[in-house]
């Protein structure tokens, strides 16, 4: 069993617009480096609401506010963790509310909300709406929290044989919420009282139903190949299966992944631009390169690769 004190995450979001107009979806976390604690917030504006754009940045604005607050005392935030979330989740619900009222143009708005918080090697989250939360342990992903659309119903219509597969994966009704954060009250709220106990080697991932257009075959063939690689990594190679799909219907996506470590396994850090030039060297010196041009930037007083490209003599 992973001992609390000796877990350590390598967490990242990346977000992608797919092909829609604008962006709808919202992601932040919080992992801090050396902490033994962090959460994320994910918001996926209703695509079929106006300025659903706003609504899931006031998901993620309120939402993160409110818990960077709460965490700062652990102990006291997890003792009553229910409690804590589920009264979070109310208040950004009012503060969409407050918005629709006092602004003509943005009246009819809602999102999703999914906010996953770990203390150590146990993992909370409140939801709302169809966003996934997988866990991905030895080979296998399970989705965690509660799907709140039509789908779970319409798969049950098939299992009793009401409907056929295809009717099931085609159902017009399949994608449609039965709960949202929308300033109304709240239908349903999936909210964990009781931790799930994490263990070296997990990944966990919450994600908009974008990356959904990924089976979960495929979304677990790629954690199992590169899950020894960073989460940026990992999180930038599913963005480009998504791509590759090239689907004309492709939702917004965004993701946040969070690698569980242990005290044994090293840290991973974003490269170090001249440890990247040396790779890039070491591994081309077949085919001569003539020059290797590094752009990278410093964030907090840490060296990130932004681009490497390189120009070889054939």
């Amino acid at each position: 069993m992973l001992q609390p004190n000796k877990v350590h995450y390598d967490a990242s979001s990346a977000i992608s617009l797919g092909r829609r107009d604008r962006q709808e979806d919202a992601v932040a976390l919080d992992f801090p480096v050396g902490a033994k604690h962090g959460f994320a917030v994910l918001a996926d504006g209703m695509g079929g609401h106006a300025a659903g754009d706003v609504a899931s940045q006031i998901v993620v604005t309120e939402m993160f506010s409110e818990l960077k607050m709460l965490i700062s005392d652990p102990g006291a935030m997890e003792s009553n963790i229910r409690d804590r979330l589920c009264t979070a989740i109310q208040d950004t619900n009012m503060c969409i509310e407050h918005m629709a009222n006092t602004t003509p143009d943005v009246s009819v708005m809602g999102s999703t909300a999914l906010v996953p918080v770990i203390f150590g090697a146990r993992l909370y989250w409140v939801s709302v709406g169809d966003s996934p939360l997988f866990l991905f342990r030895k080979g296998q992903l399970e989705r965690l929290n509660e799907d709140h659309s039509m789908a779970p119903q319409i798969d049950e219509m098939q299992t009793k044989g009401l409907i056929d597969e295809v009717e099931a994966e085609n159902h017009p009704d399949r994608n449609a919420l039965t709960s949202v954060l929308a300033g109304n009250e709240i239908p349903r709220i999936d909210c964990s009282g009781k931790p799930v106990s994490l263990e070296a080697g997990d990944i966990v991932i919450a994600a908009s139903d974008g990356l959904e257009f990924l089976s979960e075959e495929r979304i677990s063939d790629i954690l199992m190949t590169y899950r020894v690689r960073p989460s940026s990594e990992i999180s930038a190679v599913l963005l480009r299966e998504i791509e590759a799909l090239n689907h004309p219907d492709q939702d917004n996506v965004s993701l946040c992944l969070i690698k569980v470590m242990g005290e044994e396994e090293e840290q991973l850090v974003a490269p170090d631009p001249i440890a990247a030039v040396a790779k890039i060297v070491q591994a081309d010196q077949a085919s001569r390169p003539s020059s290797v041009t590094v752009l990278s930037r410093k964030t907090n007083g840490a060296s990130q690769v932004v681009c490497v490209s390189r120009k070889v003599k054939m």
